[in-house]
C-alpha cells in the first residue's frame, strides 16, 4: 500500500505540472483528491490492515494529500497571475498619449464687449443702473420729451403689450427713471446696458431684439466738452488710440443739441475706402446735451443743472472692431463663428 501511495503521488504531481489551464487543473484535482479517487479508497481500506500498520499509512496517505493539494494551490496561484499578466500586456494603456481635451464654454461675444465697455465707464466714475425691459410708455417715451402722437415715435416703431405698456426700443427709461430716483438732486453718473426691441426686418444690419448701452451724467456745470473727452477717451480705449473722432450735429428729442458722433476709418486711415464709404469716417453712436424740458419732468431745475448723454449699440462697435459683416451672427449661435471670439 505504501507503493501504491508513493505511485499516485508522483502521477497526480505530473499531472499537475502538465496541466495548462484551469479545467485540466480542476480534473486533476477531482481524480485523486475526490471522493472517488484513489487515495480516498486507500483510506477506506486501511481497515484490512494490520493494527500497527494503519497509522503509518494513515499518515502518508494525509501527506501525500497534502502535498498535492499544495501542488494544485500553487499552480492554479500561478495560472492566475499569468492570466492577470496577459490582461495587463493586452489592455495596456499609454500613458505617454496626450489626453482628448475637454471643450470648455466661455462667454458670448457681445457679453464680452458689454463688460469690456462697462470696465471702460466704471473706471471713468459711471455707475451700472438696470430698468424693466417691459416697460411703461410714460418712462419709454413721455419722460424722455416725446409726448403721445409726436412725430419722432415714428422712429421707433414699437412692441406694444397695451396702450401703456410696451417692449423697450431703447434703455433711455433707465436714466429717467434714476433721475427720477435722485428727486432733482446731483450728480447723477450711469450707464445702462440691456436687451431693448424694436419692430425691424431682420437683416445684415437689423435686428427685432439687440443691446444698447446708455449714459448719462447730470451735475451742475456739465458742459459740450465734457460730452467730448468722454467719447473720445471711449473711441480710443476700444478701437485704439490712433482714432480720431468728430462730431456733426444731429437730432434727438430727448437731447439739445444733438450730435452723431464718428470715429476714423480703421481701413484707410481716414483716406477713404470702401468700408467708410470714401467718407474717411465711420459713424458709431449718438449723444447730446440732456434735454430742459427731460430734466424738468424728472426734478430738475434745467437753469441750475445740465448733463450730457449717450446711446452706443454693441452689436455695432463688434461688427467694427472685429470686422463681421451681419448682425445675425451673434444670435443664430452658430459654434463655427463663436469658436473665434472664445477668447477676444
Amino acid at each position: 500500500m505504501k507503493e501504491r501511495l508513493v505511485e499516485l503521488k508522483t502521477e497526480a504531481l505530473e499531472k499537475v505540472a502538465q496541466a495548462e489551464d484551469a479545467k485540466a487543473l480542476q480534473d486533476v484535482k477531482v481524480q485523486y483528491l475526490g471522493k472517488k479517487g484513489p487515495i480516498t479508497e486507500v483510506l477506506r481500506g486501511m481497515g484490512k490492515l494490520p493494527k500497527e500498520e494503519r497509522p503509518v499509512i494513515g499518515q502518508m496517505a494525509n501527506d501525500v494529500r497534502e502535498e498535492i493539494s499544495t501542488a494544485i494551490d500553487e499552480k492554479q496561484t500561478k495560472m492566475e497571475e499569468a492570466a492577470l499578466e496577459k490582461q495587463l500586456q493586452e489592455e495596456t494603456i499609454d500613458v505617454t498619449l496626450p489626453g482628448r481635451p475637454a471643450q470648455t464654454g466661455g462667454p458670448h461675444l457681445l457679453t464680452s464687449l458689454i463688460e469690456e465697455i462697462e470696465d471702460l465707464f466704471i473706471g471713468m466714475g459711471f455707475e451700472i443702473a438696470e430698468g424693466p425691459e417691459v416697460e411703461a410708455d410714460y418712462y419709454n417715451f413721455e419722460a424722455l420729451n416725446l409726448p403721445k402722437g409726436h412725430p419722432a415715435r415714428d422712429m421707433q416703431d414699437s412692441f406694444y403689450i397695451t396702450e401703456e405698456i410696451l417692449m423697450r426700443t431703447h434703455t433711455s427709461p433707465v436714466q429717467a427713471r434714476t433721475m427720477e430716483q435722485h428727486k432733482g438732486k446731483g450728480p447723477v453718473k450711469v450707464i445702462c446696458p440691456g436687451k431693448v426691441y424694436r419692430r425691424d426686418t431682420d437683416d445684415a444690419t437689423h435686428s427685432h431684439q439687440f443691446t444698447q448701452i446708455e449714459g448719462l451724467l447730470v451735475d451742475k456745470h456739465v458742459r459740450m466738452s465734457d460730452l467730448k473727452g468722454v467719447l473720445n477717451a471711449f473711441a480710443k480705449q476700444m478701437f485704439g488710440e490712433e482714432r480720431e473722432i468728430r462730431l456733426r450735429p444731429s437730432f434727438f428729442p430727448f437731447t439739445e443739441p444733438s450730435v452723431e458722433m464718428d470715429i476714423s476709418c480703421k481701413m484707410c486711415g481716414g483716406e477713404g475706402c470702401s468700408v467708410c464709404k470714401g467718407t474717411g469716417w465711420i459713424e458709431i453712436l449718438g449723444a447730446g446735451m440732456v434735454h430742459p424740458n427731460v430734466l424738468e419732468m424728472a426734478g430738475y431745475d434745467p437753469n441750475e443743472y445740465t448733463g450730457f448723454a449717450f446711446g452706443m449699440g454693441p452689436e455695432r462697435i463688434a461688427m467694427l472692431k472685429y470686422g463681421i459683416d451681419d448682425i445675425r451672427h451673434f444670435y443664430t449661435n452658430d459654434v463655427r463663428f463663436l469658436n473665434q471670439f472664445h477668447k477676444a
